[in-house]
């Protein structure tokens, strides 16, 4: 399809995209990537998704972070940080040997057990065993899914669901989290070559979309209360792992 920037109807579909997704992530978090593919891979190419994920996702990711900056607690991040050094590696090194296929079913199944869990359960008892050393353990399983399929957040989210912080805590901890892990899986996997100039101009027009999308979720966001945000993120991660099991 002609990728050029006028007014038609590859431009419309891919600022729909960009907006939903910059919304949901707005909200919950995360999962930009999740409903930015679902949308794009429609008239994109796959490489291109990919980098325009990069891209804008740390953009509202970074944002997202920011406007909570005052829930951040860096001895909370830093055990699931040095974690993820050590697991993104591992994960890198799997997904070139092993067919990642195999472990996105798997994670997928887990995912979805979890979050319907979790959604037909009125609460979770929080875990407070372990500590930071039980902080870093949940970091380096997050840093090696995120090495091996690309979803960076996925365990550190779920983590802090299960340690029952409150929801300005838990977005402020796996959101850098995710951010950095997302950093260090793409340091190892290294360049691919140039980013096409097509990309680039995509990447500047989706901007002030990506950014209006990402305040209206953060505006959601702040009219929820802790329940609700709750079922927010059960939701956000049941989807993520159908898509892993169906794509």
């Amino acid at each position: 399809m002609d990728s050029s920037l006028g007014f038609n109807i590859f431009t419309i579909v891919f600022l729909t995209g960009t907006f939903l997704a910059a919304l949901v992530t707005g909200v919950g978090g995360f999962a930009f990537g999740i409903v930015a593919a679902a949308v794009w891979l429609y008239i994109l190419t796959p490489l291109q998704t990919a980098i325009l994920i990069t891209g804008l996702g740390l953009v509202v990711q970074g944002y997202s972070v920011w406007k909570l900056r005052h829930a951040l607690q860096w001895t909370k991040i830093a055990p699931l940080l040095l974690g993820a050094a050590f697991g993104v590696p591992i994960g890198v090194f799997v997904l070139a040997h092993t067919n990642p296929q195999y472990l996105r079913l798997c994670i997928g199944v887990v995912l979805v057990l979890f979050s319907l869990y979790g959604l037909l359960r009125p609460t979770f008892k929080p875990l407070v065993f372990g500590g930071a050393v039980a902080d870093a353990g949940a970091g380096f399983l997050n840093g090696a899914l995120g090495g091996a399929t690309g979803f960076a957040g996925i365990v550190a989210t779920i983590w802090c669901q299960l340690r029952g912080w409150p929801k300005d805590q838990q977005r402020a901890v796996f959101q850098p989290v995710g951010v950095a892990t997302f950093a260090m899986t793409a340091a190892w996997l290294g360049g691919q070559g140039a980013i096409p100039r097509d990309v680039w101009w995509l990447f500047v027009v989706a901007l002030p979309v990506l950014l209006v999308g990402t305040w209206l979720g953060l505006k959601l966001y702040g009219r929820l209360n802790e329940a609700q945000f709750r079922k927010v993120v059960l939701v956000l991660l049941l989807a993520s792992g159908v898509v892993l099991l169906f794509r």
